[in-house]
């Protein structure tokens, strides 16, 4: 697998409230709003970052706006563009990761393979067309 840049990262938001008083209020980020998704192209370091709400997290793995209680709830996200994201899926799959999202094409044009890592990070290998 190669990994070619962090495309995202962020917290992933039960309380989508608290969440924009710490990143906007107290630590001046501007982000622009879709609903409760919030999001930046402006802070260096990474391409995007945005404090997704949970129950977008749980919308885009799951159907479902409500996280699965048999899963641990994620406390952030980061996702990883890859060389090949086909290649990325298949070598997660052989090495035992369980896949929540196997090489998804979003209507945005990216395409997603997601799983939880141990230290509850939901992890994404991607293709992000616009980022490349």
């Amino acid at each position: 697998m190669k990994v070619l840049f962090v495309a995202g990262f962020g917290p992933i938001a039960s309380d989508v409230g608290a969440a924009r008083r710490l990143y906007q209020q107290t630590l001046g980020l501007v982000f622009e709003e879709d609903g409760d998704y919030l999001h930046t192209e402006a802070v260096d370091g990474v391409k995007h970052l945005a404090v997704w709400p949970l129950s977008q997290a749980a919308e885009s793995c799951f159907g479902s706006s409500q996280w699965p209680e048999h899963l641990p709830v994620p406390q952030a996200w980061i996702e990883f563009d890859v060389e090949d994201v086909d290649a990325a899926t298949g070598e997660l799959a052989a090495r035992g990761y369980e896949l929540l999202v196997a090489a998804r094409k979003e209507p945005w044009g990216q395409v997603v393979t997601r799983f939880l890592s141990r230290e509850g990070l939901l992890v994404g290998v991607t293709n992000t067309p616009s980022m490349r």
